[in-house]
């Protein structure tokens, strides 16, 4: 616990955490917006023309489980880019700051700091879900009173979203460590987790669409390897027709976060520090 706390400490007492948190109030808000004019959209039920292949994966959209859930897990894209970024600076800080050697010389097994990194990542990223989450009750009841399905506060879906979304920025956190230990730059891993967070995602979108288009609805399954569409899978709170199943979601991205840990913890203590 000691380490802990001592990694906690070396966040707070840096502008580290308050410039993450100034960024990721503007993103919430315009995420906000987004998803309360599609709320709104999805809701009046008024499509119009919609080819029939597509009306059972329009009508799941348009539910309230899968409103609900969108808007109780508000924020997920950009928030979970956030706390990877916090993990790459939990680990990169050190090498930035140059203490890294008084960190092993003070508790020479790595084993230990590493796992300590991992589960101070952890409670800021449970720090950044709670704000969240509990900005995204409020403004997510209020948006889905606007257009008469009620709070959904009660909706079981909805609350399995929110867990499940809680799971995503932890796994994300552990990324960031993982990151952060394979390249030691805060600077270079820092614009190689955006980079490959924000090009991954709208790449493979992209990619993903169009073979889907030539080959099959079968081809969107592909998104699960593509950890920031896996996440966002996750917390959709109904089953979409064509989509890969939830859980899977889950699953591949707790497979990605055990071998992160593992090569980072690895890499920790064979890595030459000096």
């Amino acid at each position: 616990m000691n380490l802990v706390r001592s990694e906690l400490l070396k966040i707070r007492t840096t502008n580290t955490w308050w410039v993450f948190a100034l960024i990721s109030l503007p993103l919430w808000a315009l995420t906000l917006l987004i998803n309360w004019l599609q709320t709104d959209v999805l809701a009046s039920e008024e499509f119009g023309e919609v080819p029939a292949d597509q009306v059972d994966t329009l009508t799941a959209a348009a539910s309230a489980d899968a409103l609900s859930s969108n808007l109780f897990t508000n924020g997920q894209f950009f928030g979970l880019l956030i706390v990877m970024l916090l993990g790459i600076i939990v680990v990169t800080s050190e090498f930035f700051h140059q203490t890294v050697t008084t960190t092993f010389l003070t508790n020479p097994h790595r084993t230990a700091v590493m796992a300590a990194k991992l589960a101070a990542a952890s409670v800021l990223a449970l720090l950044f879900w709670l704000v969240t989450t509990a900005f995204n009750l409020v403004a997510g009841a209020a948006v889905l009173n606007s257009v008469g399905l009620g709070s959904q506060l009660g909706n079981d879906a909805a609350w399995r979203a929110v867990g499940l979304n809680l799971l995503a920025y932890l796994l994300w956190a552990v990324f960031g460590v993982g990151i952060g230990v394979l390249i030691r730059s805060q600077i270079g891993a820092t614009v190689t987790g955006i980079l490959l967070y924000l090009g991954g995602s709208i790449g493979a979108i992209v990619v993903i669409g169009i073979l889907a288009a030539r080959w099959g609805d079968w081809i969107n399954n592909l998104q699960l390897l593509v950890p920031s569409l896996a996440s966002s899978l996750m917390v959709t709170g109904a089953d979409i027709p064509g989509n890969p199943p939830r859980w899977a979601g889950a699953a591949v991205l707790i497979g990605y976060a055990v071998v992160t840990g593992v090569v980072g913890t690895l890499l920790m203590r064979r890595r030459d520090i000096s």
